[in-house]
């Protein structure tokens, strides 16, 4: 279901007193599809969903890429779609 993890350092300011800038970190879950694999069901998308809520998760994306001929980054949306992204706007 999730291949890879990306945490990253949050440097914007939390709310309230006792926390400081950069203590939080993000957590994005990456599945990669490659070559022939089939894409995500609906039920696989549901489930993806889940688990980014569970580990309140900033987002669920997707790395696919064909060997010699493209790689593209999709998030997930709430409607169970995928959006073509780009790798700046994911970890912006």
């Amino acid at each position: 279901m999730v291949d890879l993890i990306a945490v990253r350092k949050n440097s914007k300011q939390p709310a309230g007193d006792i926390l400081k800038r950069g203590d939080l970190f993000d957590i994005i879950l990456i599945q990669v599809k490659g070559g022939s694999a089939p894409a995500p069901t609906k039920d696989d998308c549901r489930r993806l969903w889940q688990v980014k809520k569970v580990y309140r998760a900033k987002a669920v994306i997707q790395f696919q890429w064909r060997k010699g001929k493209s790689s593209e980054f999709s998030v997930r949306g709430r409607n169970l779609n995928w959006k073509l992204t780009t790798s700046r706007e994911l970890f912006e």
